[in-house]
């Protein structure tokens, strides 16, 4: 005779579960006065349904994940059948055996006792006489309560997500909210593990990437406990992974909450890429290509701004997929109108590195190399490759010298940009720049842009210039700080002006009377000079 309580479909992979252990420790279960003679390492095992069974063969009765309940009134004196029951079961994948103990057998059978044993399945005798309705009432109530619990957070996430997408809410605000409902780091990352985004706590956050590479083999080979996995597809084709890092919920709400999170950020992706997401404005939207960019470009911003601690951003960098170990960095900043453009350089040439836009036409870029490596000699080829590319022959690549201790790299960014703003309003043609230009190589304009914003030096530039700022004839400064910055060299400035001689010469003595100077006196060019280069470091 054989009893069945009430089946679900086949199971899903977030249908709620109990341990065996779980299930062991309730109330009623003690009653019965259980115990576990074998299996006892895998009481772990997620219990899905209570399956009441007086059958030999109730083995192909089962789909995986039931506790089976027997008296075994039918295996009594059939040692070949009762070894043939456990491996029957151990087939069907059932996550444990209780046998009640009476008539049938008043002690644990030890044959079935030795064959669960190597089998790995958990075999638990009961005792005390036990009714195996209680059991069976009990433990399907606490999986319905689950599985309702889930599944209304899993409604409720939704719904709060995909309001969040149309208001047109960046993706680091989706994110935030599914970090604060899961109460644990969420990781996005790409196929091959290397992270792009994160929410959470950021301590906790810190400590997840500390050791990535490690967790996320554990994490996708299903073997870290607490951390759900959730693929990204669009249009058929996987791009990346969400996990939910130590998830401490029940393991069903984890499954629908990392699902439902992996929707919106698909359907997110969908709207963006398709143009048609509400409430952005065209122009500002986020590329989902470019995530592993954004992400680049939250860890150099925090270098750059020092805001956070080199050290505190290492783990970040290395889930980046920068190589930190025993590594020169070689700190740069171009100036480049197409941001994306350093980093295609970057692989192209095979060089390892981050490359982000810091600000509308700066990209701060981070080479890491090894030690033998030739710093000077690769950030050259970087920087002519990159000119080479089609309308970008005036880009401007300024660097740092190479730090040995990650520690150093901010400052090194932060001197990289200083360069790369000191020469930011003078044309490399006029200055006849390096390929890549370096502290030395801006000289008093790097000096000056550093005192911009004392009261003095501003004074200074606007009595020296007043008589052009305050003049109808604004076309006269740029003829000025050409004239300056090719050294009084009136043949080039004419050029790059495209006037005559005797023109440019009416426009020097224009500029002359206007200013009260003589500009073949050195220290009286050499002080309008300064007063101009100043008054470029303010306005920039």
């Amino acid at each position: 005779m054989t009893t069945t309580t009430p089946r679900t479909p086949a199971q899903q992979p977030w249908e709620p579960a109990l341990s065996v252990r779980q299930v062991l420790g309730l109330e009623r279960v003690r009653a019965g006065q259980p115990e576990v003679v074998a299996g006892a390492h895998r009481l772990d095992r997620p219990v899905r349904w209570v399956h009441v069974a007086e059958a030999a063969d109730v083995g192909v009765m089962l789909s995986g994940g039931e506790m089976v309940l027997t008296t075994g009134v039918l295996l009594a004196g059939d040692e070949d059948g009762q070894g043939e029951y456990i491996r029957s079961l151990d087939r069907a994948e059932a996550a444990a055996v209780v046998l009640g103990l009476g008539r049938a057998f008043p002690a644990p059978p030890e044959v079935m006792r030795s064959a669960a044993e190597r089998c790995g399945l958990p075999m638990v005798v009961l005792h005390r006489p036990f009714p195996f309705a209680e059991l069976t009432e009990e433990v399907q109530s606490r999986l319905l309560r689950r599985k309702f619990a889930a599944v209304s957070l899993s409604e409720a996430v939704r719904t709060e997500l995909t309001g969040l997408i149309t208001a047109g809410a960046p993706v680091q605000r989706l994110l935030d909210e599914v970090a604060r409902h899961a109460g644990c780091p969420v990781v996005v990352t790409n196929l091959a593990h290397r992270v792009l985004a994160t929410a959470g706590e950021r301590a906790a956050v810190d400590d997840v990437l500390r050791d990535w590479e490690r967790i996320a083999r554990q994490a996708g080979a299903g073997s870290a406990d607490g951390w759900v996995r959730a693929e990204l597809t669009c249009r058929g084709e996987g791009w990346g992974r969400l996990v939910l890092c130590g998830y401490r919920g029940e393991r069903a709400a984890g499954r629908l909450l990392a699902d439902r999170a992996a929707e919106a950020l698909v359907l997110h992706r969908m709207l963006a890429g398709d143009g048609t997401q509400p409430g952005v404005p065209a122009g500002s939207r986020e590329s989902w290509d470019s995530w592993e960019e954004q992400s680049a470009r939250s860890l150099l911003t925090d270098l750059v701004s020092g805001a956070v601690p080199a050290r505190q951003l290492l783990p970040r960098a290395r889930a980046a997929g920068l190589p930190v170990n025993r590594r020169v960095f070689v700190p740069l900043v171009v100036r480049e109108r197409e941001p994306a453009r350093p980093a295609r350089v970057l692989r192209r040439l095979g060089l390892p590195g981050l490359a982000a836009r810091l600000a509308d036409d700066h990209v701060a870029v981070l080479l890491s190399l090894a030690p033998d490596q030739d710093a000077r000699a690769l950030t050259a080829h970087f920087a002519t490759r990159l000119r080479a590319e089609p309308d970008n022959s005036h880009a401007v690549v300024a660097a740092a010298d190479a730090r040995a201790d990650w520690t150093d790299v901010p400052a090194g960014l932060r001197e990289a940009q200083h360069v790369a703003d000191a020469v930011a309003d003078s044309p490399a043609a006029a200055l006849d720049l390096p390929p890549v230009v370096r502290l030395r190589d801006i000289h008093l304009r790097g000096l000056v842009r550093l005192l911009r914003d004392d009261p003095h030096v501003q004074s200074f530039a606007e009595r020296e210039l007043d008589g052009l700022l305050r003049g109808p004839d604004q076309d006269l400064l740029p003829v000025l700080r050409t004239y300056l910055a090719t050294g009084r060299n009136k043949s080039r400035t004419a050029q790059l002006h495209h006037v005559s001689r005797p023109a440019l010469y009416r426009r020097l003595e224009a500029i002359q009377g206007r200013l009260g100077v003589d500009l073949d006196d050195s220290e009286q060019a050499a002080s309008v000079h300064i007063a101009l280069l100043a008054h470029d470091a303010q306005q920039g």
